[in-house]
C-alpha cells in the first residue's frame, strides 16, 4: 500500500506510542490527523517536542474521547483510523477505576461506531499485554485466556470485545494490536525503565516494586511499526497479534542491566506503596508473536541492548521531563 496523501486519524496521538507512529506516518507522506486530549494550554503532548518539520504536516483536533460528537468529527473523511487513546495507568486505575471505563470501553465504542458509520477502510486498535494477566502459558499467544487482573486490564479487555463485536456484527474492517512492554524515549515514570534510568541517574538507590516479576520489552519504533503493517494486512482484519519481542527478564535483573549501561552500582529496595495488590499483581509475560510475522510481515528489530542505550541517551538529554524522586502514579 502506498502511503502518500492517505488520510489518517491516530487517537491518543500526542501519547508515547501516538507520538513515535505519528511520526512514522509522517514520514511515509500519510496526511496525518493527531486527535489529542483538550486542554486549556493547548498542550499537544509529545507531538510539542517533535520536529518542527513534522509537526508542520500534522492536523491537530482537540476533543475527548468520551465526547461522541468529537469523535465523529474527527473520523469524518479519514481513510484509516489508528485508535492508541487511552488512560493506560494501572495504580491510577485502582484511585480512578470509572474514568478508567468511560475512556476506555465508552472511548473505543464511539471509535468503533464513526468508523462503521463513516465507512473508514481500516481501523487498528490497540489492546495490552495486561488483558492476560499473569502467565498460565508461556510464550503467552493470542489464546491465552483474558484475565481481568486491574481495573485497567478489565477495562481494555472490554474495548478489545467491543471491536470484536462490531467486526463479527458489522464487518468492521478492524485489526487489534496487543503490545508488549514498549519503552523508549517520551516514556513517562509511571512505566518501569524510565523509572530505573532516571533513579540511577540521580539517585543513592533504586526503589521499585516487584523485582521477581517478569516482562517482555519491545522497543517503540518497532511497535509503532506493528501498527503501520496492521493497517496494510488482509489476513489481520478481524484478529488480535500481539506485539513482542518473545524474550522475558525479570525487574531486578533489569534494574542492574541499566546501571551496567549507565555505570553505576547501587542498592535496590522494594517500596510497598509500589506493589500492586496480591492478586493484582501480574507475575509473568513473554509473548509468542509468530503469528505477527506469519499474518502481517513484523518482528521486532531493536534488541533491548541498543534499545536501552538510545532511551537513556535520551533522557539524559532532556531531564526536564522526569521528576526522579517521586513516585508517579
Amino acid at each position: 500500500m502506498t502511503w502518500n496523501g492517505k488520510r489518517v486519524l491516530v487517537t491518543g496521538a500526542g501519547g508515547f506510542i501516538g507520538s513515535h507512529l505519528v511520526e512514522g506516518l509522517v514520514g511515509l507522506g500519510a496526511d496525518v490527523t493527531a486527535f489529542i486530549h483538550y486542554n486549556s494550554n493547548g498542550h499537544r503532548g509529545w507531538l510539542d517536542r517533535v520536529s518542527k518539520e513534522v509537526q508542520s504536516e500534522i492536523c491537530f483536533y482537540a476533543g475527548d474521547l468520551k465526547d461522541q460528537d468529537a469523535v465523529r468529527g474527527a473520523v469524518r473523511n479519514q481513510e484509516i483510523v489508528m485508535h492508541l487513546g487511552a488512560l493506560i495507568a494501572i495504580p491510577y486505575s485502582y484511585q480512578n477505576p470509572t474514568d478508567v471505563f468511560q475512556t476506555n470501553v465508552l472511548g473505543t465504542l464511539h471509535v468503533a461506531q464513526a468508523v462503521r458509520e463513516y465507512g473508514i477502510s481500516r481501523m487498528v486498535h490497540t489492546s495490552t499485554s495486561e488483558v492476560y494477566g499473569s502467565a498460565q502459558i508461556v510464550p503467552i499467544s493470542e489464546s491465552h485466556p483474558l484475565q481481568g487482573q486491574s481495573p485497567y486490564s478489565a477495562s481494555k479487555i472490554g474495548a478489545d470485545k467491543c471491536v470484536e463485536s462490531f467486526y463479527c456484527s458489522f464487518d468492521l474492517p478492524v485489526v487489534t494490536v496487543r503490545p508488549f512492554n514498549a519503552y523508549g524515549p517520551r516514556q513517562s515514570m509511571r512505566a518501569v525503565i524510565p523509572t530505573i534510568i532516571n533513579q540511577a541517574l540521580h539517585r543513592d538507590e533504586i526503589v521499585l516494586g516487584n523485582l521477581d516479576a517478569t516482562r517482555d520489552f519491545t522497543y517503540v519504533q518497532d511497535t509503532a511499526r506493528a501498527f503501520i503493517h496492521a493497517a496494510t494486512s488482509e489476513q489481520a482484519i478481524g484478529t488480535t497479534v500481539n506485539a513482542g519481542s518473545g524474550k522475558e527478564i525479570r525487574i531486578e535483573e533489569l534494574a542492574i542491566y541499566i546501571q551496567q549501561i549507565i555505570g553505576r552500582e547501587l542498592p535496590i529496595r522494594v517500596a510497598d506503596e509500589r506493589l500492586r495488590p496480591p492478586k493484582s499483581e501480574v507475575d509473568r509475560l513473554c509473548s509468542d508473536s509468530s503469528k505477527a510475522l506469519r499474518v502481517m510481515g513484523w518482528a521486532p528489530q531493536i534488541s533491548l541492548r541498543e534499545g536501552l542505550e538510545k532511551t537513556v541517551e535520551w533522557i539524559c538529554s532532556n531531564p526536564e521531563g522526569y521528576r526522579p524522586d517521586q513516585y508517579v502514579v
